[in-house]
């Protein structure tokens, strides 16, 4: 975890967001989704409690989720879709079935994934590459060609990093080279660099 609390003082510091509370037991937490696949060692930490995460096993608010090497989750939080590659860490701030929440990328990569054609919810990914905003949508985001980095498939999300804010539409990409610096402009992704990004959490 060290590795991941030095890249987070380095994005909390950047943005000046609130810290966030730990210490809250599994009990107080509500039920936010499950895990409808796992692949290898997954577990899930909330406060000073820390399990493997199962097939079929319930995902809380305020749960951290965390992935080894070689190993892969697909969470369904109510119609929406989140699926972890290997040595990841999600934290899922708040989340609310049907209105968004917040969740938080440590380390590692991502695809969100809601249906078209479901109501847009607002959520926000914090990084410690900037913040990305989501309105219904399908996106990829993290390391990806020596570059952190964000893909849209369909719909549209916004970029915010370095004090420079890009919306990236479907079909586009945006490169941040390092933490504190903006995003590149939108450019049009290659297959098979979205092939790579996609397989890199395990869509095929």
């Amino acid at each position: 975890m060290r590795q991941f609390e030095v890249r987070r003082r380095i994005f909390l510091g950047g943005l000046l967001l609130v810290t966030l509370s730990g210490g809250r037991s599994t009990a107080a937490a509500p039920v936010v989704g499950k895990a409808a696949k796992i692949r290898g060692n997954v577990r899930r930490r909330q406060g000073r409690d820390e399990e493997r995460l199962a097939i079929g096993g319930a995902v809380l608010d305020k749960d951290f989720v965390l992935t080894s090497s070689n190993s892969f989750a697909d969470l369904a939080l109510s119609e929406t879709r989140i699926l972890l590659g290997p040595q990841t860490e999600l934290l899922i701030d708040s989340y609310i079935a049907g209105q968004g929440g917040t969740l938080e990328l440590g380390l590692g990569r991502m695809v969100f994934d809601r249906p078209e054609g479901l109501p847009k919810t607002d959520v926000t990914v914090r990084t410690a590459f900037g913040m990305i905003g989501v309105r219904g949508t399908k996106f990829f985001c993290g390391p990806s060609r020596a570059a952190f980095a964000v893909f849209v498939e369909h719909g549209e999300v916004s970029v915010q990093g370095g004090g420079v804010t890009r919306t990236v539409a479907a079909g586009q990409g945006v490169d941040i080279s390092r933490p504190g610096a903006a995003p590149s402009e939108p450019t049009r992704w290659g297959e098979a660099r979205i092939r790579q990004a996609y397989a890199s959490v395990g869509l095929r």
